[in-house]
């Protein structure tokens, strides 16, 4: 966090295929060592086989995985007294898309398949499904926030 005043948000532009910022988003978060292409060649091979194997718009599905990937409320600790509480807040918008991608890429690296690609469309897919890893860590997050209502008053 710098000390003089805030830093401007970078936009980033549209991927060229999709026109797409979430996309852009998907391929920057996938990529490695600043190796843009080999990420995009891993983002549009998965959304080939997204349409392969259901048969939608690849975006559409992507979006409707987002969607239920990204969660409303969160936990922070705050001490209190010499005690420290796990208080639930909730989630800007950014930060929301930000955490459902990181969760996304991360789980997807985890999967057994034997391609990147494979195991991309395969994690989209069952996040467009409500089922998956990314979407098991969501309700996991909401759980612990509904758990620790009680200390919603300690929020400021």
């Amino acid at each position: 966090m710098p000390r003089r005043g805030n830093v401007p948000k970078r936009e980033v532009l549209p991927d060229p295929i999709y026109g797409s910022k979430l996309v852009t988003k998907l391929v920057n978060s996938v990529m490695l060592d600043g190796k843009k292409g080999v990420a995009q060649k891993v983002v549009y091979s998965a959304f080939d086989q997204i349409k392969d194997k259901t048969g939608k718009e690849p975006v559409e599905v992507f979006t409707q995985a987002m969607e239920n990937i990204m969660p409303s409320l969160e936990v922070k600790a705050r001490r209190v007294g010499g005690a420290t509480y796990q208080v639930p807040i909730e989630i800007r918008p950014e930060r929301r898309q930000t955490l459902a991608l990181r969760w996304l890429v991360d789980f997807s690296r985890k999967r057994g398949e034997k391609t990147m690609a494979e195991r991309l469309c395969a994690e989209i897919i069952d996040a467009s499904n409500n089922t998956g890893a990314a979407v098991r860590r969501k309700e996991e997050m909401h759980r612990m926030a509904e758990s620790n209502k009680a200390f919603a008053h300690y929020r400021w």
